[in-house]
């Protein structure tokens, strides 16, 4: 595993988008982008396990993991992900394969959508162009309760993770462990707090959930696609993977699990690799 960044420029500055890399950069690339309070690292396993054939960068969206943060919270939008994602495809200048987990597959269709795009397969994970009002009212009920003050150790860090995240499948304790361990960041007076901007929550809360429709950005998307459902998964509805099909798309369900999949296990993993051969 090798880290690095990019420049890219947003509100008239120059700002940072670390990214962590795995394999041979001679090989094709592979983008992995996560979900709204992860990270980057999130894709370890996913990682790994592609980078005998391909060079897979998993980047911390801005005010995540390793990224700079924003000066104002208004500034964390999809626009701003976006621009800095798109700044980071113009730096490896090639053909790629993106994975976008829910935030990281809206991101992922917005630039697959845009005119010479180098998306090439597009694998989204438990998103779709249309997301239910239900589904967003839950997320900004849970970001409106603010962060924990700080974590004395990682075991409350996993204990925390478990309880916020328990849709997320399927996952092994070694697998909690290892997202505890990249979820956390120390805190000047000793304590453990998550790896991210708290101001990420902002934009969340000041808006009013409504269905979210980008029905209209399909038919511009010209790559191939994947979608991943998690079975019980109240973001991406059984209805809108049907509509997703009708128009060319690939799906495979994950059982057990909501939102989100996390593409550990080996037969996820499996039908991702048969996809973007």
């Amino acid at each position: 595993m090798e880290r690095g960044d990019v420049p890219y420029l947003l509100n008239g500055a120059f700002r940072r988008l670390a990214y962590v890399s795995f394999g041979n950069p001679d090989n094709p690339p592979v983008i992995c982008v996560h979900g709204l309070t992860r990270n980057g690292r999130d894709f370890d396993v996913l990682a790994q396990a592609l980078s005998d054939a391909y060079f897979v960068i998993c980047p911390d969206l801005p005010g995540r993991g390793a990224s700079d943060w924003l000066p104002e919270g208004g500034l964390y939008q999809p626009a701003s992900y976006v621009v800095a994602l798109g700044h980071l495809l113009a730096a490896i200048g090639r053909p790629v394969v993106w994975i976008g987990t829910s935030l990281g597959g809206m991101c992922g269709m917005a630039l697959a959508a845009t005119e010479g795009s180098p998306i090439r397969q597009l694998v989204l994970n438990d998103v779709g162009p249309f997301i239910p009002r239900a589904a967003l009212a839950r997320i900004r009920d849970y970001m409106a309760l603010g962060d924990p003050p700080g974590f004395a150790d990682l075991a409350e860090v996993e204990a925390y993770l478990r309880r916020v995240h328990a849709p997320f499948g399927p996952m092994t304790d070694a697998d909690w462990a290892h997202m505890a361990r990249h979820s956390s960041r120390a805190g000047a007076d000793g304590l453990l707090r998550l790896h991210y901007d708290p101001a990420i929550a902002e934009p969340i809360r000041a808006s009013e959930p409504a269905d979210t429709d980008l029905w209209a950005l399909w038919p511009a998307i010209k790559a191939p696609v994947l979608v991943i459902r998690g079975a019980e998964s109240d973001l991406l509805l059984a209805e809108t993977v049907e509509q997703m099909e009708v128009s060319r798309a690939e799906s495979y369900v994950v059982p057990g699990v909501g939102h989100a999949p996390s593409l550990t296990d080996e037969a996820t993993i499996a039908r991702i690799r048969r996809f973007i051969v």
